[in-house]
């Protein structure tokens, strides 16, 4: 269970690890695939019965591609939430993009991988080569970032750009991460927080359910007091990315904006959505915000609903589910347990200050 709902700790710094592997099937070229599903790149539980099905919870049915297509063309903000080291999911989020476009539509695409800091080399690096997402990576120093090979974004980007459509960063710089961690809310400055919206706290019960969704998915090996922290760093990403998108939709030839994110800031409940439902002008189409979850298939598990509960809530918190196979089977506390004892190793050995 708890692989569904482990978080990198990368939460406030770095993103998680990839699988193995993935960087040969990346190399295979950047293209939009043509359509999703088999054959899968991801190589466990191809056969489960869910993977490859899409789930619409509020209706209890499954529907076609097609379906979450019509489905997005009609929003103004759609949100596709991954699991970072599925190539699968990339793909899938290539080829909506790229359907999007295709039926018309315009939208900004945000990323969560691009913080606020890289933005400027985004822009000088397309403004020299406007269709060339092949060289985003190198720009804006992907590869010291810690995210899976630029490669698997990379279709999800040129889809955008072939339509025209301006590519954003989303997420906040690291170092404030950091000192939102040690601070709180007041290390954005009075200012922006009122603009983000973070002058209004969670309501309670999200807050509480955030606070175990953190203490869970680290597999019950955090203190305590790093639990709260980490609940206000990922509320406010949360916030900064609803502000993005609002920005890019309101951009001059764009119709709306498109997210590219963890699935966790992707639900509906107390994600990105939340923050856009909260901040929306009248007018702004607060309405028309759709949530696509990916998510990887669990063994002996085929019933769609009975994935809630590995999100810790009674109704999965998506529009949309789309089931894949399974990137990397490794038990992700196994993992977990594994960096924090590297890290306390490395602690050990730095040098002492003298007394």
């Amino acid at each position: 269970m708890t692989r569904f709902l482990v978080l990198a700790i990368a939460l406030l710094w770095a993103p998680g690890l990839w699988a193995p592997g993935l960087r040969a099937a990346a190399a295979q070229g950047a293209e939009v695939p043509p359509a999703p599903g088999a054959p899968w790149v991801s190589e466990h539980a191809r056969g489960h019965p869910l993977a490859g099905r899409i789930w619409q919870p509020e209706a209890a049915r499954f529907v076609a591609p097609e379906a979450v297509v019509a489905a997005l063309g009609q929003a103004r903000f759609v949100l596709l939430g991954e699991k970072h080291d599925n190539p699968d999911h990339h793909r899938i989020q290539a080829w909506l993009v790229a359907e999007m476009i295709a039926a018309g539509r315009r939208p900004a695409l945000a990323f969560e991988m691009f913080a606020s800091d890289q933005q400027a080399a985004l822009d000088a690096y397309l403004a020299a080569r406007p269709k060339d997402a092949a060289g985003i990576g190198a720009a804006v120093r992907w590869a010291g970032t810690g995210w899976p090979d630029w490669e698997q974004y990379q279709p999800i980007a040129q889809a955008a750009l072939d339509g025209g459509a301006a590519i954003l960063a989303a997420d906040l710089p690291r170092s404030l991460r950091r000192k939102l961690s040690r601070q709180g809310v007041s290390a954005l400055g009075a200012e922006r927080v009122a603009a983000l919206g973070l002058d209004q706290p969670l309501p309670e019960d999200l807050a509480a359910a955030l606070r175990e969704e953190i203490a869970v998915s680290h597999c019950g090996q955090l203190p305590d007091s790093m639990i709260g922290p980490m609940a206000t760093v990922m509320t406010a990403r949360d916030a900064q990315m609803a502000a993005v998108l609002k920005r890019g939709a309101r951009r001059a030839g764009h119709d709306g904006a498109v997210l590219i994110t963890g699935k966790g800031h992707a639900r509906n409940d107390r994600g990105v959505p939340f923050h856009l439902r909260r901040g929306l002008r009248r007018g702004d189409g607060a309405a028309s915000i759709v949530s696509l979850g990916l998510v990887e298939v669990a063994e002996g598990v085929t019933e769609p609903a009975a994935y809630a509960e590995f999100l810790g809530t009674e109704s999965l918190p998506f529009d949309f589910v789309w089931f894949t196979p399974i990137a990397d089977p490794e038990d992700p506390c196994a993992k977990f347990a594994e960096q924090l004892r590297q890290a306390r190793e490395r602690h050990e050995k730095e040098p002492k200050a003298p007394e």
